[in-house]
This record gives C-alpha cells, sequence and structure tokens, in this order.
C-alpha cells in the first residue's frame, strides 16, 4: 500500500505492507486527510514539533471505512464510516498529561496518510450519514479544538459577542459554533476577500485588522465600549495584550493557538487582574466532546468550510499551502 513518510522535512510517498489488525483494532481503508496547521509543523520540524528521526507517518485528521475488525471488537463492524481523534488516549473526563500522548502524526504517533490504516477501536469514532468523508475528515483537530473552545469551556449565551480570530481552519469553526449559539459574532482578518465570505457565512461584523491599525478601538465601538464576552485566540505571544484591550469585565479568552509563537516582551497581567479575564488553554478535545459536537452539527446539518481539496499524490503541496496561510477553512 501508498504510505507517506517524513523524510528531510519532506514527505515522501513510499510502499508499505498492508497493515494487520490486532484483537483490539479495526483496518480502515482511508477516503479523506485533512490538514492543520500542525501538521505543516511536525513536517517541517518547527519548535516542540521536530521529530527525533526520520520515518514518521504524517497527518493527524483522515476518514475511511472499516473494512476489517479484530476478535475483540464489538463496538464497531465492517462497513462503519468512522474518522481517526486527534487525541485517541483522551476518551472523556478532565484533560491530563498522559491522555495527551500518542497523537497521530506527531512525535509520539504515525499519523493517517496511507492507504489504509489500523487503529485501536477506541481511537476513531463514528461519523453521521450526512457528513462526507472529506468533511468528516476536517473535525477532529480544527473542528473539537473549536467546539471545546466555545462549548464546552466557556459560559456563552445567546446575545453575547464573540470575536473571532483569523479565517483559518479553527476560527471558522469557532465562528460557526458562535452562531450557532446565537451569538454576535466579529471576525477580524487581513483579507477583504476572506471577510466578504465570513459574511455570507453569517459574521455580523467584519473588521480588516491590516488597514484599520484601530482595530481593537473599532471591536470597543461595536460593544458600545465594554468589550466582547468571548474571544477566539489563535495568534498567541504578545498579540494576547490586544485581546486582553478587546475583552469586556468578567470575559473568557480562549488561548486556542500559538501563530505568533513564544512571547517576546510583556504580557499586562494587571489588565487580567483587573477586567477578571478568564484566560482558558484549549488543547483539542476528548472523545466525548467530539461526540457532543456530532450530535450538535448533526442536529443543525452543520458542515465544515473546505477551501481547497488536493489528490492523495500531492500531499506535498497540501502542506507546503497550509504553511502559505492564504487558505479560507480547511485543506484537504
Amino acid at each position: 500500500m501508498k504510505t507517506y513518510q517524513i523524510h528531510n522535512a519532506k514527505v515522501a510517498l513510499t510502499e508499505q505492507p498492508m497493515p494487520e489488525c490486532a484483537a483490539d483494532q479495526v483496518l480502515v481503508k482511508m477516503h479523506a486527510l485533512a490538514l492543520n496547521h500542525r501538521d505543516y509543523l511536525v513536517v517541517n520540524g518547527i519548535t516542540r514539533w521536530k521529530l527525533a528521526e526520520d520515518g514518521r507517518v504524517p497527518v493527524a485528521d483522515g476518514a475511511g471505512e472499516v473494512i476489517a475488525v479484530g476478535l475483540q471488537v464489538t463496538d464497531l463492524q465492517v462497513g462503519d464510516r468512522v474518522s481517526s481523534l486527534i487525541v485517541p488516549n483522551w476518551q472523556d473526563g478532565e484533560m491530563t498529561a498522559d491522555k495527551l500522548q500518542g497523537s497521530p502524526g506527531g512525535p509520539g504517533a504515525d499519523g493517517v496518510a496511507a492507504q489504509y490504516r489500523v487503529f485501536k477501536h477506541s481511537a476513531v469514532i463514528k461519523i453521521p450519514d450526512y457528513l462526507s468523508y472529506q468533511e468528516a475528515a476536517a473535525l477532529p483537530c480544527a473542528g473539537v479544538t473549536a467546539w471545546n473552545a466555545m462549548v464546552e469551556s466557556s459560559h456563552l449565551k445567546p446575545g453575547n459577542t464573540v470575536l473571532i480570530l483569523g479565517t483559518g481552519g479553527v476560527s471558522l469553526f469557532a465562528m460557526q459554533f458562535a452562531l450557532m449559539m446565537g451569538c454576535e459574532v466579529i471576525v477580524s482578518s487581513s483579507s477583504d476577500a476572506k471577510l466578504a465570505k465570513a459574511k455570507e457565512l453569517g459574521a455580523h461584523h467584519l473588521i480588516n485588522y491590516a488597514t484599520n491599525s484601530e482595530w481593537v478601538e473599532s471591536v470597543l465601538e461595536i460593544t458600545g465600549g465594554e468589550g466582547v464576552h468571548h474571544i477566539a485566540e489563535v495568534v498567541g505571544g504578545s498579540h494576547l495584550n490586544l485581546s486582553l484591550r478587546c475583552i469586556r469585565s468578567g470575559g473568557t479568552i480562549a488561548q486556542i493557538g500559538a501563530i505568533q509563537g513564544i512571547c517576546e516582551g510583556t504580557v499586562d497581567t494587571a489588565e487580567i487582574m483587573y477586567k477578571a479575564v478568564n484566560i482558558k488553554g484549549i488543547e483539542v478535545g476528548s472523545k466525548a466532546m467530539h461526540g457532543r459536537m456530532l450530535k450538535a452539527m448533526q442536529t443543525h446539518q452543520m458542515k465544515p468550510v473546505m477551501h481547497k481539496v488536493f489528490p492523495f499524490e500531492q500531499l506535498g503541496e497540501a502542506i507546503d499551502y497550509q504553511g502559505s496561510g492564504s487558505h479560507f477553512g480547511k485543506i484537504g
């Protein structure tokens, strides 16, 4: 079977033997993959995602069809449509460090960029019929992360105001979930074209931070000077200071990403204290969260925003495109 491996910060298509499933595993024919910023970091060996050695199979998120089950597996059967889990050891309950180990496509475990993949039966989740394989593949990392940030770890109510930073995969999921809950949504981006697309999806207020240097004041003006109730913060670093200016007293900043990287300079901790801001770090989510998200999505017939889908043979180009940051939504 064809399988991708990472060699010298590039992905190479290789031939590998067909895997066989153990008693507690299922064999899945992969039908679709979806990329995250994490995959770009892993392949390129950036920061904490640097691999100790070559040969790792990349990509965390995928979906496919179960074609064989182990003797001990009772919760899945041949023909089931499933997707991978971003943190398969975190089944439910509170997050702990040990539950985050073994995430596919990273330093701890092989990913799903192969024609066939064996999974422990608990490391996949059934997908609703209304979602295509490609749509379901877009959910494990970005979708569950946004769901955790906007639903599981928030106190949002209908009518609350939410600031969404950017228009990548996680950001658009966060926007969709906020709209699902009846919130008033502000989206910021450096692209007028992307903002126009966000408006088509239901965003109420649009801010181009590249052309509007006073964009923080614009957020405050929209909210009558109070600030927003909740921020989906994907930038990180010193940008947190700008988010602190945009948040209202008692509001929540869901720290989802760290595109800017390690903070250089200082963070206004006094602002955190005086505003009683809740800063919540979001590290994806559990299988139970994934299941609740799927139920909500099915009820509302919500689908992920797909920007572009590459052929399997062009995974390298797809990962480079992911790293360019030019996409609106998910790349498959």
